[in-house]
Parts: structure tokens; sequence; C-alpha cells
């Protein structure tokens, strides 16, 4: 059953304070991974509405996570210092220059402005990548893309692309216990000693899964999931995921963020969003109304 009716607005949908109460109360004290990232990060007035929103779900007692990607801020400081790169399977290749300047615009220049702009919403942030108290270690990410020149798939050196293989949570912890929200950028130590990109999605799924949130948000450019119509798929279950991947209609991008769902779920978080964070509150409609917003897969 739709949870939601996609023909109304979101705002339309909004419920009054009274009526929200009683979701408020069921996720006090829970923790909610969101993953911040795409178009609706460059814009200032959505970055502003963005904090605002986390420091209320940190004000009603819920413990927010952030995780955040930086990906067209780093081919634009590529672009701008004149360093080539190229996509494998949407990952970056990235060779030692391209780890260090992601690490500089991640760590550094994208990290700090979320955490100022959850500052001046009325809250307290701290900004950390998974090197900092060893909070995520990293493994090389093994790519393949497919050879036109001989129809079989060929092993390609995606270079220092990562994936989370373990998740300490003790700071985490320690700081959503402090009331401070903890603003996470994708950078992570290999176990061999390496700083190696991880992609925001995998990143936020890994660390949910490691807290065992109540809820993971990835929020992205669009609605949510959309069947060959066009219209939203307000809830989804692995299996007609699995179904929707085979039949053609998910593909592209959609597919690593369902695959990202699909692994929080089975790694113990309740249920995982994707939701188009352009919208206005749409993170806080999904949470705090009946209808929701976005396409919820949960097993």
């Amino acid at each position: 059953m739709s949870r939601h009716d996609p023909d109304q607005t979101l705002l339309a949908k909004a419920e009054t304070l009274t009526e929200a109460l009683p979701y408020m109360q069921r996720y006090a004290g829970q923790i909610f991974v969101v993953k911040y990232g795409g178009h609706a990060m460059g814009d200032p007035v959505a970055a502003k509405g963005f904090a605002a929103d986390i420091v209320l779900l940190k004000a009603v007692g819920i413990n927010p996570v952030v995780v955040h990607g930086g990906g067209p801020q780093i081919g634009a400081m590529l672009k701008k210092l004149g360093v080539e790169s190229s996509f494998v399977n949407g990952l970056r290749v990235t060779d030692a220059e391209t780890a260090s300047i992601a690490e500089m615009v991640l760590s550094g220049a994208i990290n700090k402005e979320i955490v100022g702009w959850i500052t001046r919403a009325g809250g307290r942030a701290v900004g950390l990548s998974g090197k900092d108290a060893g909070l995520v270690t990293a493994e090389k990410v093994g790519g393949r893309e497919a050879d036109p020149t001989r129809g079989i798939e060929r092993h390609v050196d995606l270079g220092f692309v990562g994936d989370p293989v373990a998740v300490d949570r003790a700071i985490l912890d320690t700081l959503s216990a402090a009331g401070v929200i903890p603003v996470i950028a994708p950078i992570a130590a290999g176990v061999d000693g390496a700083t190696y990109n991880i992609n925001a999605d995998t990143m936020a799924g890994a660390i949910a899964a490691a807290l065992g949130a109540t809820r993971l948000f990835l929020l992205t450019d669009v609605a949510g999931v959309l069947d060959k119509d066009g219209e939203l798929l307000t809830d989804l279950t692995p299996a007609q995921i699995e179904a929707l991947q085979a039949d053609g209609t998910v593909t592209g991008g959609m597919i690593p963020k369902l695959e990202t769902c699909v692994n929080a779920v089975k790694g113990g978080v309740e249920a995982a969003v994707i939701l188009d964070g352009r919208v206005p509150h749409a993170m806080l409609v999904e949470i705090f109304t009946a209808k929701g917003a976005g396409t919820l897969v949960r097993a």
C-alpha cells in the first residue's frame, strides 16, 4: 500500500505539530544517519534548510549523524588544478594526487562548511572523517568494466578508492551523548595505511548498520524510485528491488543507492529512505507524518 499520494505537494501534506507529536515521541533517543550531497548541497538556501532540519531532529531527542559527499566539488577542484579524472561504473579512478585533492575538499572545505551551517542554525556540530579516532577502516575496491573489443569484462585499478570494512562507533556515541552532531567526510584509512576515498552512500550505509540506526536517509536529486510509468514507488522490499533491477525498471545511479539501502536493512537498520533533498523539509515530512515522502526500503 502506498504511504502517500505523489500527486500532492509535500508541503500540502504536512500535518500540525500535535499530529506529528506521536512520531516525534516514537523516535526519541533513536539514531538517524543522513547522507547529504548532490546539487542541494551547493544551494545556500537549501543548505540552510537542511541544517535547520538537522538541528530540529536533535532538539526533539533524535541523534542525527550526517555523512556528506562532494563529487561535483572534487571535480571542480580537479579541473581548476588541471588534473584529469575518469570514472568506472560511477566510481572516480583515484590516483595519489586525486586522493590528496579529494581529502582536501571533503575533509576540509565541504566538511567545515556543513558544520558552519549547523552551528548557525543553533546546533553543535563537529566535523571529522573516517580517519579520526579510527572511525572507519577501509580496503581497496577492485573495479570491472566492459571491454567492447573482446566482449568481456576486464579488471580496472581504481586506485585509492575504498570500501568500509570496519566501523568503530565509540567516537560517534561520545559526541551524540554530549549533544553534538557528527558530520563525517567519506575518507578513511586502509589496513595498509593508505588513505582511501569512499562513496558517500556506501559510507553512510556502513555507519548506519554499525550504529543500528533506525533510519538511513539518502538525500538525492530525484523524488525516489520510479516505476516504468514515472510514478513514485513509496515502499520496497529487497525482493521487490531485485525484481525491478531484473526487468530494467531500476537502472544507472539508482542501482548502487538501492544496494546501499538493502545492505543497510540486512545489516540491522530498521529502514532506509531515498528522497529528494531539493524539496524543502522532505526529511521531516518523511519522519513526522504518516504519509511520508520518497521511497522507503525495509526487509
